[in-house]
């Protein structure tokens, strides 16, 4: 097997929710496999210093600020990614929130604004990218699925809801779309040691239990997600359909 199975060079990338976290490791891990990468946030500032920092490791990047959750500016604005700069040839859908809460207590809108983040804007992304896709005959598509897409814990009821959703979905995709050479896959992170867990971290007893439960006997770290990205961004998963690929140190394996 050739180590250029895994060379990105040539292709361009759109990573959502990408200024911080998950996000922008998977961005930076496809960017120095050769990859043009086009982060996405809202934040401005925030994005704007993603940017920066992956430009400094000499990766192409650039910045696109815009709502995922909002349809109609997610398909205005890949039809101007793919206009003037050039064809998505991969697409990582990563943006999403959490929200804990007992689920008696779990109100409407929160409802209604974690399934927003973290289901609907995959569909939402993956509907305006597809189209350009199709016409090609090619194209990679990543859903950030998670640990808890098959295993919840108290008070992320929600939370597993829509990651086992974007599960089928990953799956419901390849079977629509795999017929035109392309590939649509997940990752399923277990825990990691991001900005958004850092209340996690920083509290003792869960960070105890999280070491205990994990077979490997630590937290996650971004970096390490970032092998499965190129993987499945790339030409040694041509045949890999439907999939979803749990980096979680050994959780799912074991009771």
């Amino acid at each position: 097997m050739s180590i250029q199975l895994f060379d990105l060079t040539g292709k361009r990338a759109l990573i959502t929710g990408s200024s911080q976290g998950i996000g922008l490791a998977l961005a930076e891990g496809l960017g120095q496999a050769g990859a043009s990468v086009i982060l996405n946030a809202r934040t401005i500032s925030r994005l704007d210093a993603a940017v920066a920092e992956l430009r400094a490791k000499g990766i192409d990047a650039t910045g696109i600020a815009f709502d995922v959750t909002d349809h109609a500016t997610v398909t205005a604005t890949v039809d101007k990614i793919e206009s003037d700069i050039g064809p998505i040839d991969i697409l990582v859908n990563n943006a999403g929130i959490q929200r804990r809460s007992p689920l008696e207590d779990f109100s409407i809108e929160t409802w209604h604004e974690i399934v927003h983040a973290n289901l609907d804007s995959v569909f939402y992304v993956s509907r305006a990218v597809i189209q350009h896709m199709i016409k090609r005959k090619r194209g990679k598509i990543i859903n950030i699925a998670s640990l808890a897409s098959e295993a919840v814990r108290y008070s992320i009821a929600p939370y597993g809801a829509t990651k086992g959703a974007v599960k089928m979905l990953t799956r419901g995709m390849c079977t629509d779309w795999a017929r035109y050479n392309i590939q649509i896959n997940a990752i399923g992170p277990g825990y990691f040691a991001t900005p958004l867990n850092e209340a996690l971290i920083g509290d003792a007893e869960f960070d105890a239990w999280v070491k205990k439960r994990t077979p490997a006997g630590r937290w996650g770290k971004t970096e390490e997600l970032q092998g499965a990205a190129i993987f499945l961004a790339s030409s040694a998963s041509d045949f890999v359909n439907g999939q979803s690929i749990y980096v979680d140190g050994g959780i799912l394996a074991t009771i």
